[in-house]
């Protein structure tokens, strides 16, 4: 019986989708977008979908792949990452975001929580706070690096 109950369970098993979180990753310096890759190739079950180098390239990734996490650098060519925010918001309301951006003053950290963003990671301490940053923001949260 409890042979049955095990290959039953297995098989259950290998007919459910893997779930992942799909991140698409918004950084304009190419050396910098293949660091945040390295550190989140330690997480099982997280999917990097897409990669964009500026705001409106962002914004159109966002809309095409419809990730559940988006990791945006503030200063980015043509459209600024508060701006393309702000659009992303309104067209994937359900797309969280976290800000992964060496801009740390405290009225840019504010107006982006308040635009909606989940979290905000200063790029210093991203082989710190990443991690837990997405860990905290997928479960509910918000995140604010230390400064």
């Amino acid at each position: 019986m409890l042979q049955e109950v095990q290959g039953e369970a297995k098989e259950n098993a290998r007919k459910r989708p893997l779930q992942f979180t799909r991140i698409l990753v918004v950084e304009d310096f190419d050396a910098y977008r293949a660091f945040i890759a390295s550190l989140l190739m330690v997480k099982r079950n997280i999917r990097v979908i897409g990669e964009a180098r500026n705001g409106l390239e962002a914004v159109e990734r966002a809309q095409e792949l419809a990730p559940d996490l988006i990791l945006l650098d503030v200063g980015l060519p043509g459209l600024n990452g508060i701006e393309a925010a702000q659009r992303i918001l309104q067209l994937m309301p359900e797309s969280k975001i976290i800000f992964l951006t060496q801009e740390t003053s405290r009225e840019i950290i504010l107006e982006a929580l308040d635009l909606g963003a989940c979290g905000y990671v200063a790029k210093a301490r991203a082989g710190t706070d990443l991690l837990p940053a997405m860990d905290a923001v997928l479960q509910g949260s918000r995140f604010v690096s230390a400064t």
